[in-house]
């Protein structure tokens, strides 16, 4: 882990650099299983599923018979809390219903807008190292609060063939359409073509590995939407002196052991909470199931210290971190001056740690700076928004004139006679 001690403004600039892939450099690899899967369909899905996740399967979809066996192996404790992780996200996203007004821009001339449920949404769900029930959870609840007719999740399953049963659960809990068997670029070519098993979907939304984050963005192109650019998990820690260092450490080594590639980094103006910090790093770590993935993310993580605390918060606007942890005294007052970021945890209690599974916000976020220009996945996700208006004679008299201009001077005319033709009529 790097100590950095007043760097100048010249140095942020690659400070803020995350240890993230240069994706583009796999998009050949990626796009030979694209066209694969787009031309042979359930054959190269599974083919592919035998040469990556070393199982043969005869059947994509998980069957009822297996989600129930599924459901029967969760244990009770497990399922309460997904339970009430799954109210929360629920109470939260609804609230974000869109309602539209009727809006008179001139006499006789009305418009609205209107929310509109997109029709079939995929979700992918990564295998690995941690079953990522949390995320069925972040992408299921919004998908059929907003009222998708058809939910459809991708996720790796194991050498025996099997889905890990909380996965199961929380789609099933959450309101999952239909679940497949079905990993990595293989998964996110069928969702985006479709395949005689797996339907094609309008959107992909889900976390994964630099090749399914190449495999979005090449299908992205044309074939399909996609959530958001995403790379690896990263935190932004800003602390004070009142900072409590074992609250810090846990924090940083929570989003550590995301991935070996994944960043924390401490930012703060308080350079006598340098050595409690790291102190208490060490020590946690020690302690931790993901030791050695966990050592490996600390490479290029950071701790920070800078002049004060106008420098803190220009400094995390430029980085614009997927997580933000603010303790410090006032932290109200710096998350009031926070314009780039996905999710702020305000207060000496609120680890990142809640928004990842519980407090009712959405995890899934923008990472690698994108936070600068884009939002977390909501509810507003999985809408789109049509726009009507209605135009009467008297709005058509009293609007025509500009109209008629206007495509006048853009050498339009027969925009303008689409006007000329309705006067002439009143």
């Amino acid at each position: 882990m790097e100590i950095i001690k007043y760097p100048s403004k010249e140095e942020w600039v690659s400070l803020v650099k995350r240890p993230a892939l240069d994706v583009t450099t796999l998009f050949d690899t990626v796009r030979t299983v694209l066209d694969e899967v787009r031309q042979e369909g359930d054959v190269a899905v599974k083919r592919y599923e035998e040469k990556f996740d070393k199982v043969t399967l005869t059947d994509l979809q998980v069957s009822e018979a297996e989600i129930e066996e599924a459901c029967e192996l969760v244990c009770e404790e497990l399922k309460q809390a997904i339970r009430t992780a799954k109210d929360n996200i629920e109470k939260f996203h609804a609230s974000q219903r869109f309602t539209g007004h009727k809006v008179e821009t001139t006499s006789g001339v009305t418009c609205w807008q209107k929310a509109v449920a997109i029709e079939k949404v995929g979700l992918y769900i990564p295998g690995g190292t941690a079953p990522l029930f949390s995320t069925v959870l972040m992408l299921a609840v919004p998908a059929h609060i907003a009222g998708c007719k058809e939910i459809v999740l991708c996720t790796p399953p194991n050498r025996e063939g099997k889905v890990h049963p909380a996965i199961l659960f929380a789609a099933r809990t959450a309101g999952v359409s239909k679940i497949f068997k079905a990993g990595g670029i293989q998964a996110i070519a069928a969702m985006a073509y479709g395949t005689e098993s797996i339907p094609k979907v309008y959107k992909i939304f889900g976390p994964g590995n630099q090749y399914v984050t190449a495999a979005k963005q090449l299908v992205s192109l044309k074939d399909v939407a996609i959530d958001m650019p995403a790379g690896p998990s990263e935190v932004e820690v800003i602390a004070d002196e009142t900072a409590n260092p074992d609250f810090i450490a846990a924090d940083f080594l929570s989003q550590a052991e995301h991935g070996a590639d994944s960043q924390a980094i401490l930012v703060t103006s308080a350079e006598n909470m340098v050595s409690p910090v790291a102190e208490a790093i060490r020590r946690q770590l020690s302690a931790l199931s993901r030791q050695e993935i966990t050592e490996k993310a600390l490479e290029h993580s950071r701790i920070i210290v800078l002049k004060d605390e106008q420098e803190v918060i220009d400094f995390t606007n430029m980085y614009a971190p997927e997580h933000l942890i603010i303790q410090t005294g006032n932290y109200a007052y710096i998350a009031e001056q926070i314009e780039n970021a996905g999710s702020v945890f305000m207060g000496p209690y609120t680890p990142e740690s809640a928004g990842d599974y519980a407090s009712g916000t959405n995890h899934t976020l923008p990472t690698n700076g994108y936070a600068k220009a884009y939002s977390g996945v909501n509810l507003d996700s999985f809408i789109k928004k049509i726009t009507f208006q209605e135009i009467t004679a008297e709005g058509i008299k009293s609007l025509g004139g500009t109209i008629q201009v206007m495509a006048g001077n853009e050498q339009l005319d027969a925009h303008r006679n689409a006007v000329t033709i309705r006067l002439k009529t009143i």
